[in-house]
């Protein structure tokens, strides 16, 4: 099952800093979930002056149980980055060839 995540990092002046922190953690973690097929696609919300304040994933679990469990490890969510997550089902209807071709949904 497909979920997608939109997360938002926390407001406050050392979120930024806190998220810089950990990134590379969190990119090495996640480069073996992308391998495995497990994290589809995974990038950064921008605010107006470019700077990251939250995140969207699409990730394919078993159940929404152990979508979560895969969040709840994430450094982002243990390091504080994260200060909300929205973890929902999903399907995919349409997709352009630059994201891997057509599936259908």
């Amino acid at each position: 099952m497909l979920f997608a995540v939109i997360a938002k990092d926390g407001t406050d002046a050392a979120a930024p800093a806190r998220r810089l922190a950990v990134r590379p953690q969190h990119l090495e973690a996640i480069r073996p979930l992308v391998e495995s097929g497990t994290v589809l696609l995974g990038g950064a919300f921008l605010n107006d002056a470019g700077g990251m304040i939250g995140s969207l994933m699409l990730l394919e679990a078993e159940s929404e149980a152990e979508a979560r469990a895969l969040l709840e490890r994430d450094v982002y969510v243990t390091g504080g980055v994260w200060q909300h997550y929205e973890l929902h089902p999903f399907r995919i209807a349409v997709q352009s060839e630059t994201l891997g071709g057509k599936r259908d949904g």
